[in-house]
This record gives structure tokens, sequence and C-alpha cells, in this order.
């Protein structure tokens, strides 16, 4: 699977790579998932040539979004081994969506050097949904310190402080594109996961409400690092509450998760941004030194059942 998967990141240029390590530790995290049932792959000639695998989630129209990972090594490429797995994964997101009910849509996102699959997909009457961007800053020894607005202070992430900056992020992304409110269980599974890593968190307090005005929450990732002999910080899970807007808040953040990144070691970083937020939030990256290097989207169609 990572031989696959690694041809197709080349290829494609998504810049990722992946090591059986990697595959069996997010497979073991997946919940609500049959690998039984829920993945699938190609041989030929006893070789493994392709796989797709779907899992869901509730988006913020409460309409099932059926996602589709799959990868079809180059070298067998235009033989219809892509629209099979194509039809197979669909098959099975239909019976998910009339065991749910409700509105279900196949969703697949795509990176710029994807072309082939995008054509596949747009045969298949899949349309653009969505767009985003990648976007990186290639040093972090130019970046000026920012001062926080008056009325705001960063204070160190304590385990007290978890609740509150958990409930504030998702109460601010409320209305963005793809976001759900928060399920029971949610808040428990994100302090596993491998992009906590609060000692480079900057979250800045209301100091009259004692409320959690806004955050950037940076985090390291050590194996992509690794296998990539790079060291890169990720500028992500950013976010200012509906009341403390247009105040430079979001920048000032920026400016001292980039600081916490260098100082930890890391001479570059990057960020995923949706192109179409409403929030003009690319503006504000390349005011801070993002530029951006890929242009992706997801693509979607109904769940015909």
């Amino acid at each position: 699977m990572a031989d696959v998967a690694n041809a197709v990141f080349v290829a494609d240029k998504m810049g990722w790579i992946r090591t059986p390590e990697h595959i069996r530790r997010d497979y073991a995290r997946f919940t609500d998932f049959d690998p039984l049932r829920d993945i699938v792959m190609a041989e030929l000639d006893g070789q493994l040539v392709g796989y797709v695998r779907t899992s869901h989630w509730t988006d913020e129209n409460e309409w099932l979004a059926q996602t589709q990972i799959g990868f079809v090594h180059p070298a067998f490429r235009r033989r219809g081994i892509g629209t099979e797995l194509l039809r197979w994964v669909e098959t099975r997101q239909r019976e998910i969506a009339r065991v749910r009910g409700g509105v279900s849509v196949h969703h697949v996102f795509v990176t710029e050097g994807e072309v082939g699959r995008v054509a596949m997909l747009r045969r298949a009457d899949y349309v653009p949904a969505r767009h985003f961007m990648l976007m990186e800053r290639r040093s972090l020894d130019d970046m000026p310190d920012v001062p926080l607005p008056e009325g705001f202070e960063v204070r160190p992430v304590l385990s007290e402080h978890l609740r509150p900056i958990f409930d504030a992020h998702m109460e601010a992304l409320q209305g963005h594109w793809g976001v759900a409110p928060p399920k029971p269980g949610d808040f428990e599974r994100w302090t596993t996961l491998p992009t906590f890593q609060p000692h480079l968190w900057q979250v800045a307090w209301h100091i009259e409400s004692e409320r959690v005005a806004g955050q950037v929450k940076p985090f390291i990732n050590e194996e992509q690092n690794t296998t990539q002999n790079r060291r890169r910080g990720e500028t992500e899970f950013i976010s200012v509450g509906a009341p403390w807007r247009r105040r430079g808040l979001a920048r000032a953040l920026i400016a001292k998760a980039l600081h916490a990144q260098r100082d930890a070691g890391m001479n570059e970083s990057a960020l995923g941004v949706d192109a179409d937020n409403a929030h003009e939030a690319a503006r504000l990256y390349e005011s801070c030194g993002f530029r951006v290097v890929q242009r992706n989207m997801v693509l979607r169609k109904l769940v015909d059942r």
C-alpha cells in the first residue's frame, strides 16, 4: 500500500511520503470503519496496483459526506483500474447511504497534480464544490514581532484551558464550509491526535471577559519531516471569535506561532486555506509571508440510491 501511494505522490507532485508504519498507525485509529467492507484492493498478476477506501462524516448541512481515498500506481494507469475502483466505492457508499438515511454526497479531495483523476471524476458527473490552496513560508528568519491588540494576552496552555480552547475554536468555525457542530467524544479524540501539540500553541485570551478570543495551533509532523529531509512546521487550526475579528489578532497570533516553530528548530512553515473563505484568509496569510504553491479542490456528487 505504501509503495502504491508513494508512486502516486511522486507522479502527481503531492508532496507526501508514506511508510508502512504510518499506514498501520492511521488504520488502527479509524472508527466506524469495516476493513472487510470499506476498502478494496486491485491486483494484477499478484501485484497490488491500486486501492480505494471510504470514510464519512456529517457536514454543516447535516449531509453525510462520504470521502474516497484512492490510488492507482502510475505504471498501471489508463487500463480502467481507477474506473473500476470508483464504481466499487460508489456502490459501497450507496449501501451506507441507504442505511444512514438523509442526504448523502460522494466527496473527493484532489490536489492540483491529479489531472487524470479529476478527468475521471468529471466524466462520472462529479462537479467542483470548493477550492483550497496550500501555502508555504520558505523562511522563518524574517517574521517581525506583531504586538497583540490592547486588551488581549497570550497565556501558556494549561490542562484546564483545553475545553475552553476547543469550544472557542468550534464556535468560531460555525458557518464555515464543511464544519459541523462537535459530537460527543470529539473533544476526547482531539486530545489524542498527533497534531495535538499544546507546547506550540498561541492562544489569546480577552482579559476583561476571561474568554478565549483567538488561537493558532501549529504542529510539527516529525514523520513527514524525517522522510522528506526537511524542517517544516504547520501553521494550522486558526480561528478568531466573532466579537474580536478585524482587530489584527489573527496576524499577531500567526507571527507568534511562526516564532514558536522557529524556536522548535523549524526553518519553514505551511498551511492549507479555503480559497472561498468569506473572511479573505488567504490575503491575511500572504501578509504574513505565505505564498500559494498548490491549488486543490473538492469534487462532489449526490449519492443516487
